[in-house]
Formats: C-alpha cells, structure tokens, sequence
C-alpha cells in the first residue's frame, strides 16, 4: 500500500512513522522545512525568544544576589540568529527524522503549496507529482486575519518573530495564549506594549483564577491591558506606525503604536490544497471534516492536526496522526486516545493547565480545591520567583485529580507531572504520600495534594507533616 502525508508538522511526522511502521510504503511531503509550523514558527522559536526575555529579567536581578552588572541591552539581530540556529538545529538533530530514514519514508521538503489534482493524485508547485491508495492531510493552520479595513497593515505572531528591530511600542489584539506569549516578550526587550481583548478577561479558556492573575502580574510589569474594549473599525497608517480606531457603545477611541499584532485564532491551511478536487469536505469554519476515525469525506483520505480545527495543541495533534494513520491503513477502527492533555504558555509569568478548569468540573462532580502559593516555597522563594499559585482540583467521590492549574515559573514542568499522575491513576492521597526532592518546584505538588487530601478528610496522612512545613 502506498501512502502520501502532506505535511511535516508533529501531526505530519507521526502520521508518516506510523504508517511506515505497519508496513506501508510511505512518502512525507512539505510546503517548507521539516518540524512544520511548530519547530519555525510555533513553540521552538517562542520558547528561544522567551528564554532570551528571561535571561534578561533575571540579569536586572542580580545585585539582589550581590553580583554587579550594567544594565542588559538586546541585540535583536543576534537574538534572531539564536533563534534561527536553534531551529536549525532542532531540525536537523531531530531523533524523528532520522527514524524517519530508518523506517524507509520517503522526504521531500520545500515542495511548495501541494494541491489535489485527482482523488488519489498530488501536485506539488516545484512540479513534484505523487499518487497513493491512501491520503493523510497534516497541513496544519495559519493566523487568521482581520476583517476590517486595514487589516493588511497588521503583523501576525510570525511576522513579529522576524522583525528587524524591537519596536517602541506594540499593539497586540487578542489576550489568549499567542498574544500574551507576544507581548511579554516584547515587553522584556523594551517595547511600551497594549493587549487588547474583546471578551471580558483574557485567556478565555483558562481557569479563572489563572486568568485573573496572569492579567494582574502583566498589568504589574508594565504592560496595560484592555479588556471588553469594544469593536475595531479600521487601521490607518501613520508617520510612526499604525492608527487602530475603535467603538464601543457609540464611543469612538484611538490607539497607535509602531506596530499592530492580531493573534486573533488559527485557521485551517487547507483552501490551497484544492480539497473539492478529491471529494474532501470543509465545514463551515474551513476546517477538513473528519469523523471519529479521522476519516474525511473521502474514505481513502484522513486527516489529523490544526487542519481538522480539533486542537491547535501539539500533543493531541500527534495522538490524532497516530490514530489517522493506523485507520488509513488497517480501516477505520481507531479512535484518537482520551487522555490529559497538559499545555502551558511561556509568559511572564508562566501558566499551564492540565484537565478541567475549576468551573468545569463544579458542573460535573463535589470537587475539593487544594491551593498553594508560590511564596510559601522553599525552592521559590530562593529564586525570587514567588508569583502565581499552584491549584488542584479533585473529585470528593473518587479522589480523583480531575484538574490542575499554575500560574509561576516551571508551570508547564509542575503540570506535565500532574498529567502522568493523572494517566497512571494517582489519587490525591497518592500524590501526596509522593516524596519530592527538596527544594524544588514540584516540591509544589506534594502541599497542594497534601492540603486536598486533608480537606478531603482523608485517613492515614499526618496533621502536620515536613511536606506542609517545607
């Protein structure tokens, strides 16, 4: 059996490793480079320049810890070189591809757009031409744009990635996690950065206590965040940069920076793809339609990634390209794994979550909550890193960790470990008999599941034990 995967995003990847691992001879094409949108322009790349915006507030806290040293300055240019040696060499070092060469897959990158030419038939723009019995899209998705006279004068995330220089000052539209990732970065190099977010709070789809002080330590640092603004009517250029003009209630305002960033959401890269040629539908958003099996409209065609408009989150993306793959080449018998899917955002500070938001689950179970703050931490307050809150949510019949939510340094780390506790079982009395070195950020964990299980009533766990007074 010959299969084709379009696309070498995580989603890509995968889908082409499985399908090679059942035995099918198996061809991997790309618009660009290996690692798709997430090694060149997603989490790689962010995760660089974040680090980089970390570096420099921790160098404007060193006389704290008795070390001298001037004031940080950025070189831009530089940084961006950083940024393109590391996604070099991610690329280029990555374990994927070389069992991608082990297991026989057939790579072609920087093909161009691909399109359907025929049900089983692909057309690259460099004129590469590929057929197969069976068809696995990973396209992936791109940032959607404004609808508003304008528009055209704003940059996307991957357009701010690339910048020759710093701006003075930014306009970042949108408060969820690509908009905050943006405007605490910027913010750390210097620019005088406004977030504004049309709903009510940011980070809609976070917890609400992880929202409201995530927005409270931005708001801390400097960077001003307007929430519930209104509607934009328009951008205009101007001799500094950009006009946005906006309204709410009749009430008309102005803001202007350098520059206009809109992290507005993700939509689907699948209209170049000329899907109707093969039969495959979109639905109303843009997105492929699948069925629980992944498949699309065409039987002999599956898909699995942003594409489908399911996740924009990797890890999902690369269980669905496992269970897309495994169905185009045994039939449709899989459905893609449920399991705890942790996710962070590398702001300033960092949060993650894994699981239900504390709203979520009141509607489905009792829940108990077991909170603590990142100031009652050994491995914290050593750091100077003593904002934000480490949040467990059980469920009182079962036990059961149902969710997790941090805000502070490593958040991303604390909930990856809450996640495998979660996959393996691990109830909050478990978790909290769990011995964790000292004094580290886990460390977190133990009190917090130590303060669930207390509320809980739970038997067996000491009043008072070194886990709660460390």
């Amino acid at each position: 059996m010959n299969v084709v995967v379009i696309g070498a995003g995580p989603a890509g990847v995968m889908a082409a490793l499985r399908a090679a691992e059942l035995g099918a001879a198996t061809t991997l094409v790309t618009r660009g480079e290996f690692g798709g949108m997430a090694a060149n322009d997603g989490p790689i790349p962010v995760r660089t320049l974040a680090h980089a915006a970390r570096l420099i507030r921790g160098a404007r806290e060193l006389t704290r810890h008795g070390i001298s040293a001037g004031e940080p300055r950025l070189d831009y240019a530089r940084l961006l070189a950083r940024v393109r040696e590391v996604v070099g060499d991610v690329r280029d070092h990555s374990s994927l591809r070389a069992e991608a060469v082990r297991l026989g897959v057939r790579l072609h990158e920087r093909a161009g757009a691909v399109r359907f030419v025929g049900p089983h038939a692909v057309e690259a723009a460099n004129g590469l031409r590929l057929e197969a019995d069976r068809i696995v899209l990973c396209t992936g998705g791109v940032a959607r744009r404004l609808a508003v006279p304008g528009a055209e004068l704003t940059a996307t995330h991957g357009d701010a990635w690339s910048l020759e220089a710093v701006p003075a000052s930014m306009l970042v539209i949108g408060g969820g996690m690509t908009g905050l990732q943006v405007a605490s970065i910027f913010h750390a190099f210097g620019s005088r950065v406004t977030v504004f977010q049309r709903g009510p709070r940011i980070l809609p789809d976070e917890d609400e206590d992880v929202a409201r002080e995530v927005a409270t330590q931005l708001r801390a640092s400097g960077i001003a965040i307007r929430d519930d603004f209104g509607a934009i009517e328009r951008f205009e250029r101007t001799a500094a940069g950009v006009r946005m003009t906006y309204a709410k209630d009749g009430h008309r305002e102005t803001a202007e920076a350098a520059l206009a960033v809109a992290a507005v959401g993700w939509a689907a890269d699948a209209a170049s793809l000329e899907p109707a040629a093969a039969g495959v539908a979109l639905d109303e958003r843009g997105f492929v339609k699948v069925d629980e099996y992944l498949a699309t409209s065409s039987a002999h065609i599956f898909a699995a990634g942003d594409v489908t408009g399911r996740s924009v989150l990797v890890p999902p993306a690369v269980s669905d390209a496992h269970a897309a793959a495994t169905n185009a080449i045994r039939g449709p018998s899989v459905a893609p794994a449920e399991q705890p899917i942790p996710m962070g955002g590398f702001t300033d500070p960092e949060y993650a979550h894994v699981g239900l938001t504390e709203a979520e689950a009141r509607r489905r179970f009792d829940v108990v909550i077991g909170t603590v703050q990142f100031d009652e931490v050994a491995r914290t307050i050593i750091d100077g890193r003593t904002a934000g809150f480490c949040k467990l949510v059980a469920d009182r019949a079962t036990k059961r960790i149902v969710g997790c939510h941090v805000v502070g340094d490593r958040a991303a780390d604390i909930v990856q470990a809450v996640a495998i506790a979660m996959q393996g079982g691990l109830t909050v009395d478990g978790l909290a008999r769990q011995a964790f070195a000292f004094p580290t950020y886990l460390g977190i964990l133990g009190r917090a599941a130590y303060r669930t299980a207390r509320t809980l009533g739970s038997t067996g766990i000491a009043e008072r034990t070194l886990r709660e007074v460390l």
